[in-house]
């Protein structure tokens, strides 16, 4: 026999909670370094992707600010951008976060300045939700893409250098846009 109509739904409850927990969990590994670098270290130990520095910094970028107005600003946007793409699902999820790893290799190997936040990833996820939907070309899909455009559309100048704010890795962010399109293309389901 088999299960319920309750028992799968009891199950989908449990899995979405899981899901809706993990940006919040993530987001304890930024909060967790920040509060130790400015209690401990006084806001100097920091772990950004250093060019010519050791290849673990691309890893740690994401989980380090320059303070805690910096982590708070992506903070906020990345937890509602998360929950949007796991929407879609886990494996789309960690591909966007994927895209932004890979994405963010060449500004290691080739760009001049450190960088470092978690900004490249909320930009690695806006750039998946936005290609998404017209790449799968379903309806639910497109409404999400275009739900996000009209909700977060307006930072995309941002990926412009002359338009990005002095002292923001604007490369960091196009990097991470780029990462996030490239899991949209690499999960499409037609």
């Amino acid at each position: 026999m088999g299960d319920t109509l309750a028992q799968r739904m009891d199950r989908r409850l449990a899995r979405l909670g899981g899901t809706l927990l993990l940006p919040p969990l993530i987001l304890l590994i930024p909060w967790g370094q920040e509060l130790i670098d400015q209690v401990l270290f006084g806001g100097r130990w920091n772990l950004p992707m250093i060019p010519g520095g050791s290849f673990i910094g691309v890893f740690t970028a994401p989980f380090s600010h320059s303070g805690f107005g910096h982590l708070l600003a992506n903070s906020l946007v990345f937890v509602p951008l998360s929950w949007l793409v796991l929407i879609k699902g886990r494996r789309d999820y960690l591909a966007v976060w994927l895209g932004v790893y890979a994405m963010a290799i060449p500004v290691w190997l080739l760009w001049p300045t450190a960088s470092h936040g978690l900004s490249g990833v909320v930009y690695g996820l806006l750039g998946y939700l936005l290609l998404i939907g017209w790449l799968e070309k379903r309806p639910l899909s497109l409404l999400l893409s275009l739900v996000v455009l009209i909700g977060y559309g307006g930072v995309l100048p941002t990926l412009l250098p002359f338009v990005s704010p002095a002292g923001v890795s604007w490369i960091g962010h196009v990097s991470g846009f780029a990462g996030g399109m490239l899991a949209a293309w690499a999960v499409q389901r037609p």
